[in-house]
C-alpha cells in the first residue's frame, strides 16, 4: 500500500538527551535504548470514516518519537497498517450502500492526505490487511501447528482462535484483571461468549469464510484474519521479533495490543514483543470520547477544507500532554492559532535572542514523555523576548524556526 509524501526534517547541531517514555506494560517511565535502528510500530486505522482528531492526536505523539530518535541520530524503522477489511468497515459499507473497498480505498486515501498535511513523517512500511492476508494466514497455520491455536468445535464454521495461556504470561501489557478484560472484550469486538472456546478471552486468529463476506483461500481454508494476528504478522515479517516500540491509542491496550504482543510472543518465544508499550490519550469533545460510534468526530480533512491551518491543529493537539485524555474546543484551537501567528511574527525578524539554550530545553522537555506543553511554553518565551526586547543574534530566528520543525514538526 502507498505511504503518504515524505517530510524534510532540518537537521540540528548536537544532541539531547535520550528518550523516556511511559511504558504500559511497566506503569513508570522508562528510557528507551534502541540501537542504530529504532524499531516502532503504530496500528492504523480502519478505514470507514475520515480522520478525526482522536487519531490525529495519536499519530502526533509517535511523530514526535520520530522526531526525537531520529535527533538522537537513529535510524527510524517505523511501521503503519490498515485495517482494511474488518466488521466496522463491512457494515458502513453495507449501510452506505457502498462498496467496501471502495470505501476502503477513499478513507485511506484521505487519511495520508491528512498525515501529510500535518507534517507527520510516513512510516517505511505500510501495509493493508488485504495484501497481507498470505503471511497473515501462515502465521495462523503456525500457531495451530505449535498448539498455540486451536478450532472451535463447530462444524459449520471451525474459527481459529488462539489459546491466551500458552505463554503464562497473558495479561502483563494492560496489567488488568480477568472480569475487566472480558468485559473490554466484549465492548472492543471480541467475543468472550462464543460457544466452543477454551477461554472467554481466547480471540479469533482465523474466521472461516461466512456467506456474503469477503474471504481468501488459505491453507486453513477460506476465510478471512482476526484483528489483532493482523498486526502480530505485519509487525513480525518487517521488524523482526522484538520492537523498540509498540503504540497507539489507549483504546487499544486491551485487548488489541496484549493480544497481538501474546500472538508474536507465541510464536517466537522472546518476551517482551516491545519493549514499550505507550499509548495516547482520548480526544473528547462536549465532555464524551470522540468517536465514530457517538458520532462526535471533528474529522481534520473538515478542518482543511475551512481553511484552518494544518500547523494550527497540530500545535493545538501539542499544547496537552500526549497520555492525557482531553478535549477539543473552538478555544483551543484559537490559542493555538493566536500562537502560530506569535512564532511566525517572531521568527521573521532580523535577529533574536540567542536561541541555543531554547534547543537545549526543547530536548529536555521532549525527552521527558514527551512534555509538549513545556516544550511549547520555551518558545512562546523565547517569541515574547524576541517581540518585546529584540535581540542581536541573526541566527537565532532561522534557528528557532529550524527547531521548531525539526522536533515539533510545526512549519513557521
Amino acid at each position: 500500500m502507498q505511504t503518504w509524501a515524505s517530510v524534510d526534517v532540518p537537521r540540528l547541531a548536537g544532541s539531547g538527551p535520550a528518550l523516556r517514555l511511559y511504558d504500559t506494560a511497566t506503569g513508570r517511565i522508562r528510557p528507551t535504548a534502541p540501537g542504530p535502528e529504532a524499531t516502532m510500530y503504530v496500528c492504523g486505522i480502519t478505514p470507514y470514516d475520515a480522520t478525526h482528531l482522536g487519531h490525529a492526536a495519536t499519530y502526533l505523539a509517535f511523530d514526535l518519537v520520530n522526531r526525537v530518535w531520529r535527533d538522537l541520530g537513529h535510524e527510524v524503522f517505523y511501521v503503519q497498517n490498515v485495517t482494511d477489511i474488518d466488521d466496522p468497515l463491512l457494515e458502513r459499507a453495507e449501510r452506505d450502500h457502498d462498496d467496501w473497498v471502495v470505501l476502503g480505498m477513499r478513507e485511506t486515501a484521505l487519511f495520508r492526505e491528512d498525515m501529510e498535511a500535518l507534517r507527520v513523517i510516513p512510516p517505511r512500511h505500510y501495509v493493508g490487511a488485504v495484501e497481507a492476508m498470505g503471511e497473515i494466514s501462515e502465521l495462523v497455520g503456525k500457531l495451530l501447528a505449535s498448539g498455540a491455536g486451536y478450532r472451535v468445535d463447530d462444524p459449520e464454521f471451525p474459527d481459529v482462535y488462539f489459546d491466551s495461556s500458552v505463554t503464562g504470561r497473558f495479561g502483563y501489557e494492560s496489567n488488568y484483571d480477568e472480569q475487566t478484560m472480558i468485559e473490554l472484550s466484549r465492548e472492543r469486538g471480541g467475543d468472550p461468549d462464543r460457544p466452543g472456546k477454551r477461554h472467554p478471552l481466547d480471540p479469533l486468529l482465523w474466521r472461516m469464510a461466512r456467506e456474503g463476506e469477503p474471504s481468501w483461500e488459505s491453507d486453513l481454508g477460506a476465510g478471512r484474519a482476526g484483528w489483532h494476528v493482523e498486526c502480530a504478522a505485519i509487525a513480525l515479517n518487517r521488524l523482526g521479533s522484538q520492537i523498540d516500540l509498540n503504540g497507539g491509542g489507549s483504546d487499544l491496550i486491551f485487548p488489541h495490543h496484549e493480544c497481538g504482543a501474546a500472538h508474536a510472543e507465541a510464536f517466537t518465544g522472546e518476551h517482551p514483543f516491545a519493549r514499550h508499550y505507550t499509548h495516547a490519550g482520548l480526544i473528547g469533545l462536549d465532555g464524551e470520547k470522540m468517536s465514530k460510534s457517538r458520532g462526535n468526530l471533528v474529522f481534520v480533512s473538515k478542518l482543511r477544507a475551512q481553511g484552518v491551518d494544518p500547523n494550527a491543529v497540530r500545535a493545538a493537539l501539542l499544547a496537552g500532554h500526549y497520555r492525557t485524555d482531553r478535549q477539543w474546543t473552538p478555544e483551543l484551537l484559537a490559542q493555538a492559532e493566536a500562537r502560530l501567528a506569535r512564532w511566525r511574527q517572531a521568527v521573521a525578524l532580523d535577529a533574536g535572542p540567542a536561541a541555543d539554550d531554547l534547543v537545549a530545553r526543547l530536548r529536555t522537555h521532549l525527552a521527558d514523555d514527551l512534555d509538549t506543553p513545556s516544550a511549547l511554553a520555551a518558545v512562546d518565551g523565547w517569541a515574547s523576548e524576541a517581540l518585546e526586547r529584540r535581540g542581536t543574534d541573526p541566527a537565532a530566528p532561522a534557528l528557532v524556526r529550524d527547531a521548531v520543525d525539526a522536533l515539533l514538526g510545526i512549519a513557521l
